[in-house]
């Protein structure tokens, strides 16, 4: 198929820039992926199109404040990292010989990560960045140059004193995408109410409709609600540029489902009832673990799977999520659920109807 096959047409204006003061009031449209049938409500709505026995997916992945603005420790210049990946030992033998600095050793404690840098000419191998720095004090956080990767990522040690993860959730901002150009103002809005285990690059954003009061109330409806985990990387923003989808390599991503999740889900399946995905991360978490017979095994590991039309769905009843950007894989894949021509349409009238759209904006609901 044709990359321009999943084309259409979105005013600037419609792509959201806040969130709303209130999770739940976000719009939800919902389709019937077998007619094409829609339907206009409000996310506060979903619990009337839940029944006792299906059970919700949900992605408590929690995004890290992965972007970090500092300063050459030489020049004062102005330097942009965002964080990709933290690297274990087996990854820093892998690319061993990228990393071309040998110099001054680490004082305190230190991690290595795969980051971006920009501008890229200020971040060279044996360049030291600061953050956190003030007047006559020592910065909170160096982040020293080990080498740049084939793509250009750069590869950093960082050396602070005290607990990492406290310091980056002090001196870090929210990596929002590049569609949105206004400021948050609280980064909590960008995180799930039930968001767990730290490691995305950006938000599974189709579970930020829920709020605490609105799952206790679909539980208590005797819906089943499941936590599995992928961490979202930024290759989630990368445009298809193969003129056909077959031809598009697909970003890789870890995720994880234990014992118990696996064990939910498959009983789920085994009494008829549906597994509804809460955003395409749980719907690629799902389909990735799943045997050719539909059993979810527990696991921890990477996917690069890539769901377009034509794929047979081996987990999946329906799928919670938001409305995408023209095409992106995700308009790919959830055409592969409910068909191109319908989920066209549905986008058109969504257009129509003043929809907001991408990561801040309203929700979907194909059943």
């Amino acid at each position: 198929m044709k990359t321009s096959e999943f084309y259409y047409d979105l005013p600037e204006e419609l792509i959201a820039q806040t969130p709303l003061a209130n999770r739940s009031d976000s719009r939800l449209l919902v389709l019937d992926k077998q007619t094409g049938a829609y339907e206009h409500h409000h996310f506060r709505d979903l619990p009337s199109f839940l029944v006792p026995g299906d059970r919700l997916v949900l992605n408590n992945t929690k995004v890290l404040p992965a972007r970090l603005i500092g300063h050459r420790e030489d020049s004062g210049t102005e330097v942009e990292l965002l964080l990709l990946k933290r690297l274990s030992e087996e990854d820093l033998a892998r690319i061993q010989d990228s990393i071309t600095y040998q110099g001054e050793a680490c004082q305190g404690q230190s991690v290595y990560w795969e980051t971006l840098a920009g501008p890229g000419k200020r971040a060279r191998a044996g360049h030291v960045l600061v953050f956190g720095a003030y007047e006559n004090q020592e910065p909170a956080l160096r982040a020293r140059i080990m080498g740049v990767l084939p793509d250009g990522n750069r590869i950093v040690r960082f050396e602070f004193n005290g607990v990492f993860e406290d310091i980056l959730d002090r001196l870090g901002q929210m990596p929002l995408p590049p569609y949105i150009h206004e400021k948050l103002a609280d980064k909590n809005r960008y995180q799930t109410v039930y968001a767990k285990e730290e490691g995305s690059a950006a938000a599974p954003t189709a579970g930020l409709h829920f709020t605490k009061e609105l799952l206790s109330s679909i539980e208590e409806m005797g819906v089943g609600i499941t936590y599995v985990t992928l961490h979202v990387g930024l290759g989630t923003f990368r445009p298809v540029k193969a003129e056909t989808i077959e031809d598009h390599v697909m970003h890789r991503e870890f995720f994880h489902i234990d014992q118990e999740a696996a064990d939910a889900i498959n009983r789920t399946k085994e009494s008829g009832h549906r597994i509804i995905a809460v955003g395409t991360t749980s719907c690629r978490t799902l389909e990735s673990a799943a045997d050719e017979d539909g059993i979810i095994r527990p696991c921890s590991q990477e996917t690069g799977i890539f769901i377009y039309p034509g794929y047979k769905f081996k987990v999946l009843d329906g799928l919670i999520t938001n409305f995408h950007l023209p095409e992106s894989t995700l308009i790919m894949l959830v055409s592969a659920l409910a068909g191109r021509e319908n989920i066209l349409n549905a986008y058109q009238e969504a257009v129509r109807q003043r929809y907001r759209f991408f990561s801040f904006g309203d929700a979907m609901f194909i059943h």
